[in-house]
């Protein structure tokens, strides 16, 4: 048979090119919070069950908890467990005490419960007790010492987490530095993450800048949705949502005391469902916008514009609601499931979450123009930033982005650009193949031409 015409196969090179292939080993992986402040939490054999139906590939514990590290064994999941602030004074002055601390909660399980990460305390930095700060690195020394006399040092890693009140400065992106007042204290940590490649644990949420900018055009940015950006004016990228602006801003802070090199983890980020009726943003509707465009924005690997083409690892925050938490009812409504194992809201986790729903109709009511044959696609010269945009959009509105993941049929090449038009044409077709379906803020062009290649099948045409 005939291979297509000249000009399907020029058409299809379009969504081809321009873009250089992401590296190889670029990897990203989701991971989530099991936090267990709670009175009301399903057996830890449930969860692992619940987990393994899941694309979650990593599980933070705030502590050791035996039972869900038990639970946990020959899963596959990667297990970050935590020695609690008040464990620090104990572990930072005395050696012995970390070494019973590691064959306790880490010896007895590994390496059926594969447990790669032990954090010491949590936003300690940040904390106003300076006895604490000044003992959190003898801490993790200690513990990075018991590991490595258990054979465990190259396994095993050792950090602590940190919230972004470890920044003086933020934005724009490019000037993130750390609070002068501990930079000694940070040096000495990351060289402490240097010499054992440990990674540097930060804990970013958008939700909380909307809170303090609730504007419409800061939600969008927050959410992963079509917005006019933000720009660096220094380096003159125009940041496109909140979270990479956050990251970056702590790579930037990374950079400027001389630790580029560090690998970041997002240990915790996430949005609240519901909340009391004065807090600014919580909602369903944000929740899963926030979820479901951050894991695909992940899985499209583009990373962000400081660190492209390596998605961050990532833990959202959380599992389950937590009941007994102090505090406004957002705080207790985070939940990605129920403790009755069923999800709050669809953010694109499921195994089986394979059939595409038909996004719910936001334009005005109109007499409607007759469907538009044909196939919607970028227009040339679209920034990478813009066509990360899209993407993330289209794909957090309820379509099956399922081929251009990994192992799909429209995932090669790996470029944000052959992602973004997959998506875009998708959403076009099934929200209705009007005009405005294919606008993406007038970046997007209606072309009877099909971008179709190989295995991977563009809907559309006449169909």
């Amino acid at each position: 048979m005939a291979g297509p015409p000249i000009f399907l196969q020029s058409h299809a090179v379009f969504c081809l090119l321009l873009l250089s292939f992401y590296s190889a080993n670029s990897q990203s992986f989701v991971g989530v919070n099991y936090g267990q402040v709670a009175d009301n939490l399903p057996l830890p054999e449930a969860t692992a069950q619940l987990l393994k139906s899941t694309t979650i590939e990593k599980v933070r514990l705030y502590g050791a908890d035996p039972g869900i590290i038990k639970s946990l064994a020959n899963s596959g999941l990667g297990i970050v467990i935590g020695a609690a602030n008040g464990d620090i004074p104990a572990l930072g002055s005395d050696p012995n005490f970390a070494g019973n601390w590691v064959n306790s909660n880490v010896l007895p399980y590994y390496p059926a419960s594969n447990i790669i990460v032990v954090t010491v305390g949590n936003e300690v930095m940040s904390s106003k007790d300076p006895n604490l700060v000044a003992l959190l690195l003898p801490a993790m020394q200690n513990v990075q010492n018991a590991l490595n006399a258990a054979s465990l040092g190259g396994k095993i890693k050792v950090s602590t987490v940190h919230s972004m009140a470890v920044l003086s400065q933020s934005d724009p992106p490019s000037l993130g530095a750390f609070n002068p007042a501990s930079t000694d204290a940070m040096k000495a940590l990351l060289q402490f993450h240097s010499s054992n490649g440990s990674p540097f644990m930060i804990n970013p949420y958008p939700f909380f800048a909307y809170q303090s900018d609730p504007r419409p055009e800061t939600l969008a940015f927050c959410l992963f949705q079509p917005n006019a950006g933000r720009m660096d004016s220094k380096t003159g990228i125009n940041y496109m949502n909140m979270f990479d602006a956050q990251v970056d801003a702590v790579y930037s802070a990374l950079g400027e005391i001389g630790f580029k090199d560090i690998e970041i983890v997002v240990a915790e980020t996430g949005w609240p469902y519901k909340g009391d009726p004065n807090e600014v943003g919580p909602s369903l509707d944000n929740a899963k916008a926030y979820n479901g465009n951050l894991i695909n924005h992940l899985r499209s690997m583009v990373g962000t514009p400081l660190m492209p083409g390596k998605s961050v690892d990532t833990y959202i925050f959380a599992l389950y609601d937590e009941d007994l938490k102090p505090g406004p009812s957002s705080e207790r409504s985070f939940g990605l499931f129920r403790t009755d194992l069923s999800v709050t809201y669809d953010a694109g986790l499921s195994k089986s979450s394979q059939t595409p729903t038909a996004p719910t109709p936001t334009t005005p009511v109109t007499p409607a123009p007759k469907p538009v044959a044909g196939w919607c696609v970028p227009k040339a010269g679209i920034s990478d930033a813009q066509l990360q945009e899209n993407l993330d959009y289209a794909c957090g509105q309820g379509i099956d982005c399922t081929p251009i993941q990994p192992g799909g049929a429209c995932f090669e090449p790996p470029t944000v650009l052959s992602h973004a038009c997959y998506a875009m044409n998708l959403l076009y077709q099934t929200a209705g193949r009007n005009p405005w379906n294919c606008d993406f803020l007038q970046t997007a062009t209606i072309t009877s031409t099909n971008p179709s290649y190989n295995a991977c099948v563009y809907p559309g045409g006449n169909t």
